[in-house]
């Protein structure tokens, strides 16, 4: 049986490189990315559902040397949108980033899915 083709990645903020990324959390991050293209849903610990910011989205969760990485997700039928990758300093996630991260997917889903509006 043919394995179903790869979702593409579709950044609309933020990168994954070394650095600032370290070596480690960046392979990590590449992991878990291509996981998420591949179909798999991640639980805890490496993934979080965040409904306050839309349905099917979720927040990789990277823990580096000496910070928290945080990977906002949307995971449409057919592609990964990376909505904001930021280093969390805070146990809540910062009220702007998930205000910004939903006009970010609103933005993407008006412009790619017009008919499903």
């Amino acid at each position: 049986m043919a394995r179903k083709p790869d979702k593409p990645l579709v950044w609309l903020k933020g990168e994954v490189k070394t650095p600032p990324f370290s070596e480690t959390s960046r392979i990590e991050a590449g992991f878990l990315l291509r996981r998420l293209q591949q179909g798999e849903s991640l639980g805890l610990p490496h993934s979080r559902p965040m409904p306050a910011i839309g349905t099917r989205c979720h927040e990789l969760r990277i823990t580096d040397r000496d910070q928290t990485w945080r990977i906002m997700h949307y995971v449409a039928a057919d592609a990964v949108v990376i909505l904001d990758v930021f280093s969390k300093k805070t146990e809540a996630t910062p009220a702007g980033v998930l205000e910004t991260c939903r006009k970010r997917l609103a933005t993407y889903l008006r412009v790619t899915r017009p008919k499903e509006r």
